[in-house]
């Protein structure tokens, strides 16, 4: 990638306090929000939450916490003065704890159900079919203290009304398993924490502020060409144009966006960053590309660009559009303000990891190492795609169109800057063994 003087930006820094096992299922969905930078904390007990978000509250924009508990003692005792969030459980969380209670034949009896409410639980087992199990809820706040938390779940165990306790904190269902007190502990689902996450995204003043950056978009149309040939006349290619023409309208519309026609296969819109990101489901699908692909059997590829400037951000979408060139065509690229690379987005075709992100730091790493955008963009294509990130030798040279020999020089290149590993070695019946190389920087 060319170098150029660029305005740095700054991923929006978010501190994660929780017990470890949150934390752990936080970061792996905050994988999908490209825009955060984590800062996580593990603690062993909710008391130290305030400390920890104390220590951290002056580096990052916003708080995120496991559990309504630790968020309010960090509102009550903690020094923090930017917006703090937690994770909430929902009924999600509630029928996967049901159903592991159902296995282990703790159902038997009544329940009792601390964090969610009566509504909650009600509906939650009457579409399991078990409205016939008693069920007695915790009638106190969300962020109550957790001994009262214990005790309620004790008193009815003991008093035989309860055989199992449902419970939204980890700390007390550590607690009750040592009392002996048979109890299920209510995990937050990945949608639960996405949500929240968004919420959080959306308070931060970064996020606010570049809601309204010009976004520049660029769409082409995958060899038109061989497409109008296929047509029995040239009122059909006009057509086929004025079709194609109303649905990139229509989706621009739809981003509250302006378009221009360049002329001849390629358009070129601008929108504003809020609005492609609701869109692009946070940068991950293109419903234009699917919509044409489906209709007239016709690929897209789309180049997006962000910057400080209208100058930057069209300088950046030409770069995008290069890269979903160079991998074939049917893909979308997006490059950021400070050459960071976003993609390839799901197109027209379903692919497993639908949100590849290439540090402008790695993009660098790699071309000093030889490795050219061209190879890179289809690299990141094809692990999106498949997931491949292992290849042979020959397999190597067939993905990126070059020579084993030349494929050869170029793993000894990257393995020497520690952008490639062998992984393995696959043993042939006749010949030499074939050496498996894994491309680290894209697990």
């Amino acid at each position: 990638m060319t170098e150029r003087n660029r305005t740095p930006v700054q991923q929006i820094r978010i501190g994660i306090i929780g017990t470890q096992t949150i934390v752990d299922k936080i970061l792996k969905v905050i994988e999908t929000f490209p825009s955060f930078d984590p800062v996580p904390l593990v603690f062993q007990d909710e008391a130290e939450a305030p400390a920890l978000a104390e220590r951290i509250g002056s580096e990052v924009e916003v708080m995120f916490l496991s559990d309504p508990l630790s968020q309010r003692k960090v509102k009550d005792l903690g020094q923090v003065e930017i917006p703090v969030h937690y994770v909430p459980v929902t009924d999600a969380g509630l029928y996967k704890a049901l159903f592991y209670a159902g296995q282990r034949g703790r159902l038997a009896g009544g329940i009792s159900v601390d964090t969610l409410t009566e509504a909650m639980v009600v509906r939650t087992m009457k579409d399991l079919g078990i409205p016939a199990v008693q069920a007695v809820i915790y009638d106190g706040p969300a962020y109550a203290p957790k001994q009262s938390l214990i005790a309620f779940h004790r008193s009815q165990y003991e008093s035989g009304t309860s055989s199992v306790a449902f419970t939204g904190v980890e700390s007390v269902a550590d607690e009750l398993t040592q009392l002996g007190i048979p109890n299920e502990w209510l995990l937050p689902s990945d949608q639960d924490i996405v949500v929240s996450l968004e919420r959080a995204l959306l308070s931060t003043a970064s996020r606010r502020s570049r809601e309204g950056q010009i976004v520049v978009g660029m769409i082409n149309i995958d060899d038109f060409g061989a497409q109008a040939l296929r047509r029995n006349n040239e009122h059909e290619v006009q057509k086929l144009k004025l079709d194609i023409h109303r649905m990139v309208l229509d989706y621009v519309e739809s981003l509250d966006g302006y378009l221009t026609h360049l002329g001849g296969d390629e358009y070129l819109f601008f929108t504003t960053r809020g609005i492609f990101e609701r869109e692009t489901g946070g940068y991950k699908t293109i419903p234009l590309a699917k919509d044409v692909n489906k209709t007239y059997g016709i690929s897209l590829s789309i180049g997006m660009g962000f910057g400080q400037s209208a100058s930057l951000a069209g300088t950046n979408a030409r770069i995008a559009m290069r890269k979903a060139k160079e991998v074939g065509g049917n893909a979308c690229f997006i490059v950021r303000e400070d050459g960071t690379l976003i993609g390839p987005l799901e197109m027209a075709d379903p692919v497993q990891e639908v949100l590849s992100f290439t540090d402008a730091e790695l993009i660098k790493r790699a071309e000093d190492a030889g490795m050219t955008s061209a190879y890179l963009s289809k690299l990141l294509n094809q692990r999106a795609r498949s997931g491949k990130y292992e290849y042979k030798v020959h397999e190597l040279a067939h993905l990126l169109d070059i020579t084993v020999r030349s494929a050869h020089r170029l793993l000894q290149l990257w393995t020497d800057n520690d952008l490639v590993k062998i992984a393995g070695i696959e043993k042939v019946p006749r010949g030499r063994p074939r050496q498996i190389f894994r491309f680290t920087f894209l697990e």
